[in-house]
């Protein structure tokens, strides 16, 4: 069974933990404020594979506050950034959440910022009160080379897995590329460490 880690990450008011609970259970919760962080547990079978989730649902995140945010970026395997489309300052944070999850995995994964990211607008039911145009989130996900989906967490459950569905596709093939790529460098360190050893033996004959 495959192990995969998923967090989110978006400012308060959001609708984040919505999004979630929409994705693990079906049913839609109104969004609520917690000071604490939240891991959830789910097995799935996606491709005939058999999957077990956990997704972290951490406290709310200010633009400010770097530190909340480089526990997740180190455990996830893959992340979604949710904003929504009625609050133009929490599009703001979630251009500065995609730009810390670059750096933190630079300086603390070697060098690997390239890591599987859904960008979401949620709140799509209120477009009456956009303040954010879908435009503006389909570049920005461009510019972070990441998926990018509008959805309503209120309103539509399917839209909410089929983004999750495809994320967790993208960090399977990223997983299996970095094992793939662990497997290449230790096959060639070993060619190299018996090539110095008989090179040794044959000089010495």
């Amino acid at each position: 069974m495959t192990d995969i880690k998923l967090a989110l990450l978006g400012s308060p008011g959001a609708g984040k933990s919505a999004v979630l609970v929409r994705f693990l259970t079906r049913r839609f919760i109104g969004e609520y404020a917690s000071n604490s962080n939240s891991l959830y547990h789910k097995r799935l079978s996606i491709d005939g594979r058999q999957l077990n989730l956990e997704v972290f649902d951490p406290c709310s995140q200010s633009s400010e506050a770097r530190c909340i945010l480089e526990e997740p970026v180190q455990w996830g395997d893959g992340f979604v950034v949710v904003y929504n489309i009625s609050d133009r300052a929490s599009f703001i944070n979630a251009k500065s959440v995609l730009r810390q999850i670059r750096e933190t995995r630079m300086d603390n994964c070697k060098g690997e910022s390239d890591v599987p990211v859904c960008l979401v607008g949620n709140k799509q039911d209120l477009c009456h009160a956009r303040q954010v145009c879908e435009e503006e989130g389909r570049r920005l996900a461009q510019e972070n080379r990441c998926h990018f989906q509008e959805v309503s967490a209120a309103e539509s459950y399917q839209d909410i897995a089929n983004l999750f569905t495809q994320l967790i596709r993208q960090v399977m093939e990223h997983l299996k590329y970095r094992a793939d790529r662990r497997r290449y460098s230790g096959s060639k360190s070993m060619a190299k460490l018996i090539n110095n050893m008989f090179g040794k033996r044959r000089k010495s004959v």
